[in-house]
């Protein structure tokens, strides 16, 4: 149903399809907007659902219970596992990720990505933000992956803004719409789609992108960072361990040479 390969289908399309006898399309928009899965931000095209966090989403999911789900495989992984391996960096340059990732294909093609100008000026964005590189476990990256490789990788949402309900723990059935409401968005979806005369495609594919970071983890932008504040980290504790044992007397004050012997401080330092 993604006949522009932009990993988007209208809702329009999509109810049309459970109107037509597709029932497994009959999420509604509230509970498709919930669970992360729904770009509202095209300024033309109206409301469409993002194919990768549809797949991801919760009511995809073949067995759901208290304590376990079993749902879709992440077709981005493969990429992104083959991105890590290829650059062997956590935080490598533009230039590195993108002579990396055009060569790479999808696994639903075997189609190279096309990296748009408004791609690599967002890469070079993330880039000068930390300090040239780009760190590759963090939230803007995973966006740039999602609009390299739109049907494979999920759109990133900034942490607490959608849910993992599943449709069984939504009350009075709300993760479904009704046939009035499908018949409607339906209705809603039959004009052109041609974007209209001052409307960039390019922008207008990549609207829902936002500008916060969030990284998995807490890291520097180099490695000697890195080594400096875990040394730090490692004087300090042992520091206080030492004085702790003086101080409760259950080691001579003397002791606390042997305990922080000026090779090893050289060393950390």
């Amino acid at each position: 149903m993604d006949t522009s390969k932009t990993g988007r289908v209208k809702v329009s399309d999509f109810h049309a399809a459970a109107l037509a006898g597709e029932w497994r399309f009959g999420e509604s928009k509230e509970y498709l907007r919930q669970m992360g899965a729904l770009d509202e931000t095209s300024s033309w095209q109206g409301p469409r659902i993002m194919v990768a966090n549809y797949l991801q989403a919760p009511s995809n999911c073949i067995i759901s219970t208290d304590h376990y789900r079993v749902c879709c495989t992440s077709e981005c992984e493969t990429l992104f596992d083959e991105l890590k391996e290829s650059i062997g960096s956590a935080d490598p340059t533009p230039e590195e990720i993108i002579s990396t990732v055009a060569l790479m294909s999808s696994g639903f093609s075997d189609e190279q990505p096309e990296i748009t100008t408004s791609l690599k000026s967002q890469l070079q964005e993330i880039a000068r933000a930390n300090a040239g590189k780009v760190p590759i476990h963090g939230r803007l990256f995973a966006q740039w992956m999602h609009y390299v490789f739109p049907r494979e990788c999920i759109f990133p949402h900034k942490s607490g803004t959608t849910s993992t309900l599943s449709p069984f723990e939504m009350d009075n059935n709300d993760f479904l719409a009704t046939s009035a409401e499908m018949a409607t968005h339906s209705a809603a979806g039959e004009k052109d789609t041609e974007a209209p005369e001052g409307i960039d495609v390019d922008d207008d594919f990549m609207s829902q992108w936002s500008h916060e970071e969030e990284l998995l983890a807490d890291i520097g932008t180099s490695s000697s960072q890195i080594q400096f504040f875990s040394c730090l980290k490692g004087i300090i504790v042992m520091g206080g361990v030492a004085m702790f044992l003086v101080k409760s007397g259950l080691v001579k004050t003397r002791f606390v040479k042997d305990v922080l012997p000026t090779k090893i401080k050289s060393h950390y330092v």
